[in-house]
């Protein structure tokens, strides 16, 4: 006869996907079971052959053995317990070790650098005026554009990745031709000061990539018609300088300024949907959950190696459905970082109060992304630190501290599971997501590290600062 106080050895449970899919029957499992077991018998289920998966038990992560996510004083032998399995990205990105070039060619600071969206080319916009593409296979310069007469203040590849755009300090947006370095169409003239950010129409909506949005100093946002380089709508509501512009994947168009409100606009119609109010002070920097899918979209960095296409149409369903399995069954999200120290975490579609209030930081914040895998979002601060906060509800995970200067900039590997940063102490840092710590330290800048991107494929990281120097950086 079984004692009341003896607790159970095993346990019944069942598989199931994110989506809640369940996959066959339940199992009787021990509760020593390891996770490495786990996925032994999920891929046998599946049959799949070794896909590493993640593991959760009332979205508590199983790390090590089953028994550890559970409270067994309170399990029921009858019930059956749900593991919900993730598959975890299919390829690894390793962390870069050295910088393999320091190619010299700007002539003043390089504020920007970004790689397309294929990973395939890589661009960088300087204080110079000029705009430089780079071989990444050669790692020497490839071309330099000049056409701006003031600092080039931010580039954006276009989503087919055939065209980049940048905007300078005089407010006038130029299209470049990747391939022959020429300048595209005419120059779009209409902001009356700086411009602050791009951000073109998602893949997905259009696979023609051919609108454009520019937020500036001068309060406005516009939206640009880039075959005639005329503007089609301009977005006039915030009494302040406009500091970012974000197009998202379901045709709003968020942003952000100095006036301390985000807004959210339809793409179509210009309409304002909503003002999202909270910050205390200029709103600095955004990013969306779906920045990384929406930026790569057909692009997957190993699936569409091996079977390109050309047709615009499964181009565009292979980035909806990207998309769409990223966004599972939620809402884009939004997250935002102010001059008041604080970020805040919103759902824009249908939400004007933010879902979480994220304080900590002891300064400005600078910059702020969502890993690709859209779990972890991280913030760049005045302070010198890096936080790291649970995506899903904003709650404070931990602090990367190594930096001795503020934090300009951070990257991730398309795997989420390496993280990078930039400083004013000329030095870059590779953290790992696993232990929550300091992978790799990268000094070789001599000064000041302004801009840095991951490819988006993992294979290079670029970077570029006051020493007007675009540095390559590999495993």
């Amino acid at each position: 006869m079984e004692l009341d106080s003896e607790l159970p050895t095993c346990i019944q449970a069942k598989f199931k996907s994110e989506t809640g899919e369940e996959i066959g029957s339940p199992l009787d499992l021990p509760l020593n079971i390891t996770k490495d077991q786990l996925t032994l018998i999920c891929n046998a289920l599946l049959q799949e052959e070794e896909k590493p998966f993640l593991f959760f038990v009332n979205d508590t992560e199983i790390t090590s053995n089953l028994k550890e996510s559970l409270d067994i004083e309170k399990l029921n032998s009858e019930e059956v317990i749900e593991i919900i399995y993730q598959e975890q990205a299919v390829f690894r990105v390793r962390p870069v070790t050295r910088c393999t070039s320091s190619i010299p060619g700007h002539a003043e600071a390089v504020i920007s650098t970004c790689f397309s969206p294929s990973g395939n080319n890589l661009a960088s916009g300087s204080g110079d005026t000029t705009v430089r593409f780079w071989d990444i296979n050669t790692q020497t310069p490839l071309h330099v554009c000049k056409g701006h007469n003031n600092w080039v203040l931010c580039i954006s590849w276009s989503p087919d990745g055939t065209k980049l755009a940048s905007a300078c300090k005089q407010g006038r947006i130029i299209l470049w031709d990747p391939v022959s370095g020429n300048q595209v169409g005419k120059t779009m003239i209409g902001h009356k000061q700086w411009i602050t950010s791009l951000a073109w129409e998602p893949y997905l909506s259009n696979p023609d990539s051919l609108k454009l949005a520019s937020s500036s100093k001068d309060g406005d946002v516009r939206i640009w018609d880039t075959v005639t380089g005329h503007t089609i709508l301009s977005l006039t509501g915030h009494s302040k300088a406009v500091t970012c512009v974000k197009w998202g994947g379901t045709g709003l168009i968020y942003t952000a300024s100095q006036d301390r409100t985000i807004k959210v606009w339809r793409a179509e119609d210009g309409i304002l949907c909503r003002t999202l109010e909270g910050h205390a002070h200029w709103v600095n920097t955004m990013a969306l959950s779906t920045d990384y899918i929406l930026r790569t979209g057909p692009f997957h960095p190993i699936l569409d190696r091996n079977s390109p296409s050309h047709d615009k149409k499964i181009l565009q369903q292979r980035a909806l459905k990207r998309y769409q399995e990223t966004c599972k069954n939620e809402t884009e999200r939004l997250v935002s970082g102010s001059d008041d120290f604080t970020l805040f975490l919103w759902l824009p579609e249908k939400e004007k109060r933010p879902l979480a209030r994220m304080t900590g930081h002891q300064q400005l914040i600078n910059d702020v992304k969502f890993s690709p895998d859209s779990r972890i979002i991280a913030s760049a601060s005045f302070d010198k630190s890096v936080k790291l906060w649970e995506a899903a509800t904003g709650k404070f995970l931990t602090t990367l501290r190594g930096h001795v200067q503020a934090v300009y900039m951070v990257a991730w590997s398309a795997d989420s599971r390496l993280l990078l940063s930039s400083s004013a102490d000329s030095t870059l840092k590779v953290w790992n997501m696993k232990t929550k710590k300091l992978e790799l330290d990268l000094p070789g800048h001599a000064d000041e590290v302004f801009a840095v991107d991951w490819s988006p494929d993992g294979a290079y990281v670029a970077s570029g600062g006051k020493d007007k120097v675009l540095k390559l950086w590999q495993h």
